[in-house]
């Protein structure tokens, strides 16, 4: 192991990161939990538009599955929202040469509205230090492709606006700085952990209501949460239409739900797979495509990953999902045409087929691609269809889709694909659940094989004796706990997980239930105990050193591994640290768990939770002898994953289990990062 020269590759220095503010006057006891009964809020309406491609949308009222495929004519989400971002106005598109003598009396035309538009724009003169607004830009005389302007202007703070009503305006972002990447990503992640908690106490307030005899409409929740979302125009991209890449949202990025995609701006369609500029909207009259979803909807579809041949949308039965029609060259067909026309490169969406999803199907953004030629062809069933190639743009990532099926491959036989490099199967040796594996493929490095590899931490015996400390020990359950077990009590009257193991909110300490209680191992209040649930991997990296990647796709939410080495107590730890061993120092871990659950963007009165207790920590953890897999995790202040203190088999707040959970949904393949709250000069102090 190396001192981590590392940081994540995503910044060089870190920052202050400020959490959620407690309101004053919250008491801090188990009988006054922060909670809220999603159930008691008015779901939003939306007004009509006139676009026929944008009609009314009240998320109660669908009931289309989520596995909805991109052939469905009917129903659109209002899409692309709100956020803190001012870009500069779309130049306007241009015709063939051919039409030069009607383009030049266009261009005086619209030269004549961008003066009058721009004049009724309060755009500020300022904002982010590392980018610059331009509100206007001459119309070019003759291209085939957009020109927009580069830059932007970042708010600092997510505000409450009234809603506005989506811009014709259609931007690209063609450069960000590193902290803009930063700031965007946060931005993004902020909005998916708004929607997924939201998702998941909807569902908790649900059961809740159906067990205490209470009527519950039963509604799919993330129709719900997305309407709550967009009740508080907390949807991002709504006022300006983005053509390409999307600030804050990378290559590989998985969603589980349709709705999602809706939220963060991606695709703003509900089941439609192509979504656009109507026409209507746009400042040339003609609809211009933004984004597709693949997902094998249309039998005529011929996705060979670089190279796509999409089925335009229209002409199929919505029950038999068979062609009954032929199509025509109107709406999103219309609409890919004019991408193809001025060259718009297209955001494509895979809907894959998955065992572990909720939804049975996740969707991977797999990058931009280009449309290079579009025709009329009969299709399988006999009908008229029409067919669009699109060839993926160079120097992107590696396609999400394809890293998924890579992973599959590497999970059935993961010696025989490794061609190359050094590689062990299992460096924990059967000490955890799942193997963990190390790669090195860059050089001939072999260090985490140097020490010995430690599951659980090792407490000092004094600590664990405290198990049955101030006269309290395990539940008494006979089968999984409810709501009145004396560990609910301990967690503020509440249980920490959802049915699934899935983090309902982050909370300063969480009791979950031990070797005390007598509720069975499939207790719903045991998950960090029973080990790590997915193969990760110890890999070499050419940014940060060692880092940790898994070969599943990880959940937002959920546990992944535990902080592991020799406990030691604060005066172990100072005389320690005189010798400059590597420790690890758990109060200097950010409190990052406030973010996962909070939903104080929607609801003001969302309290962020105080209650268990947890004293300021002074133990350390030795990993410089004995040590696990999540001591390679590298550093970033845009993390991935955050730590959770977790209490299971002694009562002693004071020494709790450093628990490593999800803030996003981790594709395989991509290294896993943490803030550990130390600038960079401080980093080599650490065994990181």
């Amino acid at each position: 192991m190396n001192s981590r020269r590392s940081g994540h590759t995503s910044s060089r220095s870190i920052k202050n990161q400020n959490f959620p503010a407690i309101p004053p006057g919250f008491e801090a006891n188990a009988s006054a939990p922060s909670r809220l009964n999603l159930n008691l809020v008015l779901t939003p309406k939306f007004d009509p538009e006139v676009e026929p491609l944008e009609v009314d949308f009240d998320p109660n009222s669908i009931s289309a599955s989520p596995n909805s495929t991109h052939g469905s004519d009917h129903t659109s989400l209002l899409s692309l929202i709100p956020w803190d971002v001012v870009h500069s106005p779309l130049q306007q598109l241009s015709p063939g040469s051919d039409e030069e003598a009607l383009f030049a009396e266009y261009q005086r035309l619209a030269r004549l509205f961008m003066d009058s538009y721009t004049k009724r724009l309060h755009i500020p003169s300022s904002g982010s230090p590392h980018a610059q607004t331009s509100t206007s830009a001459p119309i070019p005389t003759h291209s085939d492709t957009l020109s927009l302007a580069s830059s932007h202007v970042a708010s600092s703070k997510l505000v409450s606006r009234k809603r506005k009503t989506r811009s014709a305006e259609m931007v690209r972002v063609s450069f960000l700085s590193e902290q803009d990447h930063i700031y965007f990503r946060d931005l993004v992640r902020r909005t998916r952990i708004t929607f997924e908690s939201l998702r998941v106490l909807t569902i908790r307030d649900e059961a809740k209501g159906k067990g205490l005899g209470g009527f519950v409409k039963k509604r799919r929740a993330d129709l719900k949460a997305a309407a709550l979302m967009f009740n508080r125009d907390l949807w991002l991209n709504r006022d300006k239409r983005i053509i390409g890449s999307i600030p804050g949202i990378c290559v590989g990025d998985v969603y589980f739900y349709r709705m999602e995609l809706c939220v963060v701006g991606l695709h703003g369609q509900v089941q439609a797979g192509i979504d656009c500029v109507p026409a209507s909207r746009s400042i040339n009259g003609e609809p211009i495509a933004t984004s597709i979803i693949v997902s094998g909807g249309y039998e005529d579809d011929d996705d060979g990953g670089d190279v796509l041949i999409y089925t335009g949308q229209g002409g199929r039965d919505r029950k038999l999902h068979k062609m009954c029609n032929s199509q025509k060259l109107e709406r999103g067909n219309l609409a890919l045409e004019k991408s193809m026309k001025y060259g718009i490169e297209i955001r494509v969406i895979r809907g894959i087929n998955v065992d572990d999803s909720p939804t049975g199907k996740v969707y991977v953004y797999d990058g931009l691609y280009r449309i290079v030629c579009c025709w009329m062809d009969v299709g399988k069933s006999g009908f008229e269809v029409y067919k669009f190639k699109l060839l993926r743009i160079e120097g992107q990532e590696e396609m999400g889709s394809t890293m998924l099926k890579v992973a599959a491959s590497l999970k059935a036989d993961s010696v025989s694909a490794r061609n190359h490099g050094f590689f062990i199967k299992d460096i924990s040796m059967g000490r955890e659940s799942f193997p963990v594996s190390i790669y090195n493929d860059l050089d001939d490095d072999q260090d985490p094989l140097h020490f010995e590899y430690l599951a659980q931490p090792i407490y000092p015996p004094a600590i664990q004796d405290k198990f049955h400390g101030d006269g309290r020990g395990g539940c008494d359950c006979v089968t999984n706990c409810v709501g009145n077990c004396c560990c609910a009590t301990l967690n503020g009257g509440e249980f920490a997980y959802d049915a699934n193991g899935v983090l309902l909110r982050g909370k300063p300490l969480i009791y979950e239930c031990g070797m005390a209680c007598q509720c069975p191992p499939s207790c719903q209040n045991r998950v960090t105990q029973k080990g790590i649930r997915h193969p990760l991997e110890v890999f070499r990296s050419k940014e940060t050193g060692w880092g940790v990647r898994s070969l599943d796709l990880i959940r937002a939410g959920t546990f992944i591994c535990e902080f592991s080495g020799i406990v030691l107590t604060k005066h172990q730890t100072e005389l320690v640290s005189l010798a400059a061993e590597r420790l690890v120092h758990p109060s200097r871990f950010p409190g990052r768990w406030a973010e996962w659950g909070d939903i104080s963007d929607v609801f003001s009165e969302y309290v962020t939770p105080r209650y268990p207790y947890l004293p300021e920590l002074s133990f350390s953890i030795d990993v410089s002898r004995a040590r696990n897999v999540a001591c390679y995790l590298s550093h970033s202040c845009s993390p991935n994953v955050f730590v959770q203190f977790v209490l299971h088999d002694h009562y002693n707040v004071a020494y709790p289990h450093l628990m490593i959970f999800s803030l996003e949904n981790i594709p395989p393949f991509r290294e896993l990062s943490i803030d550990y709250g130390v600038v960079d000069e401080l980093l080599g102090k650490l065994m990181l």
